[in-house]
């Protein structure tokens, strides 16, 4: 389940084989909430998820909102994870520059195509350092979404920051291209947009910018004096009328993903050759294209689900090609638990 800050999205995937199957997916309406997302509100709201999915899971894997989860790749000593998630705990300030008290993390040794070499053991040297990439999140987050979860009649299997899904789905879509090139993978959310480049199958680089598709909305809201329900309605059929409204949005976005990309290619001496775009305001062409201008990079909408199996009924298969954007960080979350 990938928690929106305006729509959750859900899937319903198994393993068959070597196969996945997408039995079935949900958008349900996020709750209101001021601040934080409490731990009763969040059963209540996963209660009204499963529903919508027409099943009873028996375990969940989760997203961490894009502003609510650190995600950095750091170079850390040789040692077993568990050494890693304490030497952060204690010292997050020598290795991710903040200091992160009360905070959990978790750590994935990159081997970027190559055989990582297993962790040493306890006792032994552990000299030689290593890229890690490294998760955070606060404690009392991850202690809400799993007592909401068990509240709900749900175990955990995973939690995963939502900036980690679209690159999970992406590589299970696009082997080829995920393995062999240097491409960035922008999701545009409701509140906020990431960016990730990934180098070879390497996240290199993420960002996010404080601009999504409520920002879109409201803008055009504002200078074409509608209400937001109604500018929310048209933004994704972008008549001719109102692309023009949404240039003193979509100008700015396009080049804080440029910078990004820039600064990359500057430290790396290398090209971004591709850009896919994901999110509900993916669907619309006409925002594409006019991010395709800003990044002068080639610009395509991801299609995550290409390598599962669909057995939504025939009634919802055509629906999935329409949804098919949104539900690339809540594919990629269930690929970190399958």
């Amino acid at each position: 389940m990938d928690l929106g800050s305006r729509i959750t999205k859900a899937v319903n995937v198994h393993r068959r084989g070597q196969a996945y199957v997408m039995s079935e997916y949900a958008l349900v309406d996020a709750p209101i909430f001021e601040k934080t997302l409490s731990a009763e509100l969040l059963a209540e709201h996963l209660k009204a998820v499963s529903q919508a999915l027409h099943t009873k899971p028996k375990t969940v894997s989760l997203t961490v909102g894009v502003s609510d989860a650190l995600v950095r790749t750091v170079e850390m000593p040789g040692m077993p994870t568990e050494d890693m998630r304490n030497v952060l705990k204690l010292n997050s300030r020598n290795y991710l520059q903040q200091d992160l008290t009360n905070y959990i993390f978790d750590c994935h040794l990159i081997s970027n195509g190559v055989q990582a070499k297993p962790a040493p053991a306890k006792g032994q040297s552990a000299a030689q350092k290593q890229k890690v990439l490294v998760a955070g999140a606060r404690k009392q987050l991850v202690q809400d979404f799993t007592e909401g979860a068990k509240n709900a009649g749900l175990g955990v299997d995973q939690i995963v920051p939502g900036i980690i899904g679209p690159v999970n789905a992406f590589e299970k879509a696009m082997p080829e291209i995920f393995a062999n090139e240097v491409v960035a993978l922008v999701d545009v959310g409701f509140r906020n947009s990431a960016i990730c480049i990934l180098d070879r199958g390497e996240l290199v680089l993420s960002r996010v910018v404080a601009i999504g598709g409520d920002r879109l909305t409201s803008d055009l809201s504002e200078s074409m004096k509608i209400s937001y329900a109604e500018a929310e309605g048209i933004k994704l059929g972008m008549p001719g009328e109102v692309q023009s409204h949404l240039e003193m949005t979509l100008v700015p976005l396009g080049r804080e993903l440029r910078a990004s990309i820039d600064f990359f290619e500057h430290q790396h001496d290398t090209t971004v050759r591709h850009v896919f775009v994901t999110g509900g305001t993916a669907r619309s062409e006409f925002l594409v294209e006019r991010l395709q201008q800003e990044l002068m990079v080639e610009c395509k909408v991801l299609n995550p689900v290409k390598f599962v199996q669909l057995e939504v009924g025939a009634e919802k298969e055509a629906e999935v090609a329409q949804v098919a954007p949104q539900l690339a960080t809540a594919l990629g979350t269930a690929m970190a638990a399958l």
